[in-house]
Parts: structure tokens; C-alpha cells; sequence
């Protein structure tokens, strides 16, 4: 997985629109904006991730010789696009709400402020990275909560959809909550935990499974957990496990770290029988971990079981977000300003469907914390030249069903902008936190939310309204079309 050029990683009609604009000689400056319109695998919320390679992809967005070539020998480019093609780079403007915030349908996670054929080209790459990260950061967040508090590993390496799925996919678990993963390129890579125990053919390679469990600890005396399901779990693989054990407390090894594995059969009961024979082996303090293709929900199902797991492996299930395996994004244009003029004109997407009616014009988002409790009261948004008082009252409303209002107290809220210039004029002006950082941010991100808001089936929906100003243009246009 050396460095690779991404700049031909687009759709082939992004280019060819582009070079329709350029025979059009159409220089004309747009906003496009990435976002959402439905939450990934039920949940009530999502979490925003892939910024950081995002901006790499930008920072690095150029034509290669041989990419002029490749183009040129599909005989559909003019020599002058491609001439212009051979000088390119980005000189537009960049926002976006931070990777590791929770963010919600509808509203601008990424906003593309720039000359229409560069707006263009760089929709696939920002959809790519973004739509990946963010659906595999909110399938973690929810594993994490069904866990709760019990640290979840990420395993998927070898079910991921190749290579960078399974790094990228790491980097955004470990942002949506896990505390490592076993993908050895990713913690290098990131700088982030990796974790892991070892296979059921270590213990088979050996004459007995004693004999493997010693060497293994001797080997890593404090990071002990041993797999104890290769031949009998209850009979054989635990017993030997408190065996090893004895004898490392008799020589006066005092590991960091030890415990078992479960990786088949009923968690659920093997845990429970594993911990009272651990615990009358005088070993209390014995991690039970449990791996085999779990997710949110078997999780949850063990935990009210009372299974006797404090440490989780998740693999497939996290890694390809099977019960959703595509987050959804779009990429649409909100309004565009022509050559020669001063400003922007509002575009919008009409459906027959309420949900796919895009909102239009410059936007922002604001968040709205109630002062009380410290929660999410809704998110706004609303014009990019909006500002708010939070010492005023502010009415908000559902977008769709506009009788649903609230009216907030002056005093009584918070109210912060969160998309955030990236790039300015094709420079950028962002500094990406580390991974584990942004995993900090998530957790307090998190707890913004409601336990109602975060439940694994039928949340409560949280609000995204629009402002005043940007509902009564967008029922301009609507009332525009056809006249």
C-alpha cells in the first residue's frame, strides 16, 4: 500500500462534464454540499469521519504525466482540456464539521465553495472517503454502547473489502469508540493501540494445550490471554488456563494483563462457568474476553444475559457494517454565482419526495446545547450569514412538518457554529487532530446525546431545523418552479 496518486479517482462523467465547462469557457463559482439523508443501521445519529484523508486527497490533487496519457488514449478528451488538465490543482474553499462529531440528516458535513469544474472533480474522492469512514465510526459508536464501557477491539482486518477498507475502517472504529485494533499498518499508520491474542493453530501446533498456553505466557507474561476453546472449553481449555496461571503467580509473575478468550459456543454460559472457576482458582481479576461474529445486538443480548465478558473482539460485523453496508451520502449543488457577479445565486433539487428536496444557498450549521442539562437541543441550519444571540429567544421548527416549533429561552442555551473552514483559496488552513484524540472527541460528543437518542432500536429522533431565513427561501424556490 504505497502512496498512490487519487486524482483519477473519480467518476469518468465528472470529467467529461468538465471538460463540457471548459469548451462552455464557464468559470462560474458554485457550492456544493456533502450530507445525509438517512442515519446508518437505525441508529439516531451518525458520527462524521474521513477529514484528515479528505484534506490529503486535496492537498495532492494533481494530473501525472501518465494520467494526461491514460486520458488521452480514451479518445475522448481534447488536447487543450487535457493541456489544462496538466496544470491543475484546487483553489477553492473548503468546509466541514470536524471528524469525530456527531451529526445528523440533512445538514452540510462537507460544503465545496469553488470554480464549477473543480467542484466537480473532487465530488467522488470527498464522497468515497467520507460515506466509508462515517458509516464504519457510527457502527463502532454502537457496538461501544451496547458494550457498556467494556472495551471493544477491532478484529476485521482479513473481512474487510480489501486493504484500505480494513485500514481506514480501523482508524474510523477506533474514532467511533474502539480502544485498538489487531490491523498492525493502521496503528502505525494512525498511531493508534494494536491489540491481539493468538490463533487456535498456535495451540494446535503444540503436542498439548498446556504446553502451548506456557509458552505463550512465558513468551508475554503481560499481555496473557489465552484461547481456551480449541479443544473443550469447560474441561480442558480453562483448566489449563488457571494451571498456567498457578504456576506464574508461584514464580512471582505479576502480569499487567491475563485472562481468557472465548471464540465459539454459548458465551453467555461458557462466560459464567469460566468466571466461577476462575474466581475459586483465587483469579478475580481474569479478563474474560469473547470474539465470534458479534455485533451490537448480540452484545447487548449477552450483556442482559449476565454473561461475564469485559472484553469484546469484534470483526466482520463492525468492519463491513453488515446490516448496512452503504452510508449514503450525496453531493449536490445549492447555488452558483456566475462570472462577473458579486453573488450567489440559490439552486435547489426538487422531488416528488419530501426528503430528497435539497435546502438551498450558502448554509452553515449551528449546534444548540440546552444550558440545564449540557444535551443536544437540536441542530440549525441556517444561512452563512446568520448569527445568533444566545441571550435572546430563538424559535425553531421541523423543516417538513413546520407546526412542530419550539421557542428557546434567552439564557436558557448554547449556540455554536460547527462546519469550519478547511481550505481557503486552495491552502490549507486546518490541522487534523491524531486519531486518539479524535476519539476523545466523539466520546464527549456522545454524551451530548440523550440515552434515548443513542438506544439501538427506535431512537429518538434529534432535531435539525432550518432558520427562519433559509425555510422562507427554500418555499420561494418551491413556489418558483414551473413559472
Amino acid at each position: 500500500m504505497a502512496y498512490q496518486n487519487l486524482t483519477l479517482l473519480t467518476d469518468l462523467y465528472e470529467l467529461t462534464m468538465m471538460q463540457g465547462y471548459f469548451n462552455e469557457q464557464s468559470n462560474d463559482t458554485v457550492i456544493f454540499d456533502a450530507f445525509y439523508r438517512k442515519n446508518p443501521s437505525g441508529s439516531g445519529y451518525a458520527i462524521a469521519a474521513g477529514l484528515e484523508q479528505i484534506i490529503d486527497y486535496v492537498k495532492n490533487l494533481s494530473f501525472s504525466y501518465d494520467d494526461i496519457d491514460y486520458l488521452r488514449g480514451l479518445s475522448i478528451f481534447s488536447e487543450e482540456f487535457l493541456e489544462y488538465l496538466a496544470g491543475f490543482h484546487f483553489t477553492g474553499d473548503i468546509y466541514a464539521i470536524p471528524e469525530g462529531s456527531i451529526v445528523f440528516p440533512q445538514e452540510p458535513l462537507i460544503k465545496v465553495v469553488a470554480p464549477i469544474m473543480e467542484a466537480q472533480l473532487v465530488e467522488t474522492a470527498i464522497l468515497n472517503i467520507l460515506n466509508h469512514q462515517s458509516l464504519i465510526a457510527t457502527k463502532a459508536s454502537r457496538v461501544c454502547y451496547a458494550a457498556d464501557g467494556d472495551g471493544i477491539m477491532e478484529f476485521g482486518l482479513r473481512r474487510a473489502q480489501g486493504p484500505d477498507a480494513g485500514t481506514y475502517g480501523a482508524r474510523a472504529a477506533v474514532i467511533g469508540g474502539c480502544i485498538g485494533t489487531s490491523n498492525v499498518l493502521c496503528g502505525q499508520l494512525f498511531d493508534i493501540p494494536v491489540l491481539g491474542t493468538h490463533a487456535h493453530s498456535w495451540i494446535m501446533s503444540f503436542p498439548d494445550e498446556y504446553t502451548a498456553f506456557l509458552t505463550y505466557a512465558d513468551m508475554y507474561p503481560d499481555a496473557c490471554i489465552l484461547l481456551v476453546d480449541t479443544y473443550d472449553t469447560l474441561k480442558s481449555g480453562v483448566p489449563n488456563a488457571i494451571r498456567v496461571f498457578n504456576e506464574m503467580k508461584a514464580a512471582g509473575i505479576q502480569s499487567k494483563k491475563y485472562g481468557i478468550r472465548l471464540d465459539s459456543g454459548d458465551l453467555a454460559y461458557l462466560s459464567k462457568k469460566a468466571r466461577k472457576m476462575l474466581d475459586a482458582a483465587g483469579f478475580p481479576d481474569a479478563i474474560i474476553s469473547a470474539s465470534s461474529d458479534l455485533d451490537e445486538y448480540l452484545i447487548d443480548s449477552l450483556k442482559t444475559q449476565g454473561a461475564a465478558i469485559t472484553s469484546w473482539g469484534v470483526g466482520t460485523n463492525l468492519i463491513t457494517s453488515a446490516d448496512c453496508p452503504a452510508f449514503g451520502g450525496v453531493y449536490k449543488m445549492a447555488a452558483i454565482k456566475k462570472e462577473g457577479c458579486d453573488t450567489f445565486t440559490p439552486k435547489i433539487k426538487i422531488s416528488e419526495n419530501p426528503g430528497k428536496i435539497t435546502n438551498p444557498g450558502n448554509k452553515t450549521v449551528f449546534r444548540i446545547i440546552d444550558k440545564e442539562t449540557g444535551k443536544l437541543k437540536a441542530d440549525l441550519i441556517a444561512l452563512a450569514d446568520e448569527s445568533y444571540d444566545p441571550s435572546k429567544d430563538l424559535e425553531i421548527f421541523h423543516p417538513i412538518d413546520t407546526w412542530k416549533r419550539s421557542t428557546l429561552t434567552g439564557g436558557t442555551y448554547d449556540i455554536e457554529e460547527i462546519l469550519l473552514p478547511v481550505f481557503k483559496k486552495g491552502q490549507c488552513i486546518y490541522e487534523s487532530p491524531k486519531t486518539m484524540d479524535i476519539r476523545s472527541f466523539c466520546q464527549k460528543e456522545l454524551n451530548l446525546l440523550w440515552d434515548e437518542s443513542r438506544r439501538l432500536v427506535n431512537p429518538q429522533e434529534v432535531y435539525v431545523d432550518l432558520s427562519k431565513p433559509l425555510y422562507d427561501l427554500k418555499m420561494e424556490l418551491l413556489n418558483k418552479r414551473g413559472k
